[in-house]
């Protein structure tokens, strides 16, 4: 967490998100009116956070990682460029975060030194289709691949095929990285390769994101490092 986003949050009167994100700032939410529901109910709760701000009260909305990044700006920012009333009056600020992939990168070395796609494999909102077309592109075009929401309990074969299509463009020892709890309690690190992911297979889930390193990249004790390609190295 940002300090501006710690002392958002501490400058608000209100506190609207998700379960689970908000549990993990209860420290800074005493005293505070705290909405919080479930997943499949981002649209609802950004209303209500636009209606408390319509009533005059300062809300923070709480996102994991960055709000910008598959977060809940884009669907605040939606909401209130409808003519729907809720977000009319109301002024808007998006907060900058640290990403759960800028975290888990730190942890496993330098795997984002080049050009890198972020990559959902969650299909609620997006098809599978286009995610395959999306990893398909990535592979190809040797960009180093983040994997975000792996896996949940009820999608339990997307990574698997993701995988798959991965390992057309990509060598069975290709350095990759799975971080679960990217500086969280209960934080695991695993540096392997994209055949040894599958050992991995039954510790990752939504909590965790994978790293897959291109053509280029390559294990030290120190981590995974994907060079930038300086010459005098």
């Amino acid at each position: 967490m940002t300090e501006r986003a710690r002392e958002a949050i501490s400058l608000s009167d209100a506190v609207v998100g998700y379960t689970r994100y908000v549990s993990l700032v209860s420290g800074l939410t005493a005293g505070k009116e705290v909405h919080s529901t479930g997943m499949t109910e981002e649209v609802q709760r950004c209303r209500k956070a636009l209606l408390l701000a319509r009533s005059g009260k300062t809300v923070a909305v709480i996102s994991s990682g960055d709000s910008g990044i598959y977060g809940m700006a884009g669907v605040i920012l939606q909401l209130a460029s409808l003519d729907e009333g809720s977000g009319k009056g109301v002024r808007i600020e998006v907060i900058p975060g640290v990403p759960a992939f800028v975290s888990a990168a730190s942890l496993l070395g330098a795997p984002l030194m080049h050009d890198f796609a972020s990559i959902s494999l969650s299909d609620l909102l997006t098809p599978w289709e286009k995610i395959e077309e999306r990893l398909e592109a990535a592979a190809s075009g040797d960009f180093v691949i983040i994997l975000y929401n792996p896996k949940s309990a009820k999608r339990t074969g997307g990574l698997k095929k993701a995988l798959e299509t991965i390992k057309r463009h990509r060598k069975d020892s290709t350095p990759a990285g799975i971080v679960r709890n990217a500086s969280r309690e209960g934080e695991e690190i695993i540096v392997t390769d994209i055949k040894g992911i599958e050992a991995y297979y039954e510790r990752i889930d939504m909590l965790t994101v994978v790293i897959i390193g291109n053509s280029a990249t390559f294990t030290t004790p120190l981590g995974m490092i994907t060079p930038r390609g300086y010459r005098d190295i």
